[in-house]
């Protein structure tokens, strides 16, 4: 962030937080206010802006790669629910929501393939390469592409 006149700066950061413990206790409030100061996210919102690009995204591969990420949390969503709501048991309603959404991963998962030039066939064969790979050398768990 620099030398800036009002840059935020570590130590502000560290008043922020500081403000914030002190004033829950250290944990987390939730009221109207939250736990910082309007400044103090005004202050961050304008100094968060100075590390703002606009990317240009005019590509072919961008729409599809929003679709699966949004169509993978609808997903994700649904599961969610089950198990908060239902306890964690899958009817045959949440197995054709589910069906339709993975539809959904799937059809944007096909673009994302086509865009590269990729098939559905060398993609699924190389990720059992490796994982296949990983279990040999015991390496299927942990964290981390090249393990």
């Amino acid at each position: 962030m620099g030398s800036d006149q009002g840059a935020i700066s570590i130590a502000s950061v560290a008043g922020m937080i500081q403000r914030a413990e002190t004033q829950t206790g250290g944990a987390a409030r939730h009221s109207a206010g939250g736990i910082m100061d309007r400044q103090d996210f005004e202050t961050y919102q304008r100094e968060s802006r100075k590390t703002w690009n606009l990317v240009v995204t005019d590509h072919p591969i961008v729409y599809p790669t929003l679709g699966l990420a949004n169509e993978a949390g609808e997903v994700a969503g649904k599961v969610k629910k089950i198990f908060r709501d239902k306890g964690g048991q899958i009817g045959e309603d949440d197995r054709q929501a589910l069906k339709g959404e993975l539809g959904d991963v799937l059809w944007y998962l096909t673009q994302i393939c086509t865009e590269l030039g990729l098939t559905l066939e060398e993609v699924a064969r190389a990720n059992l390469e490796k994982l296949f790979s990983r279990q040999e050398r015991g390496q299927i768990r942990g964290e981390g592409d090249e393990r």
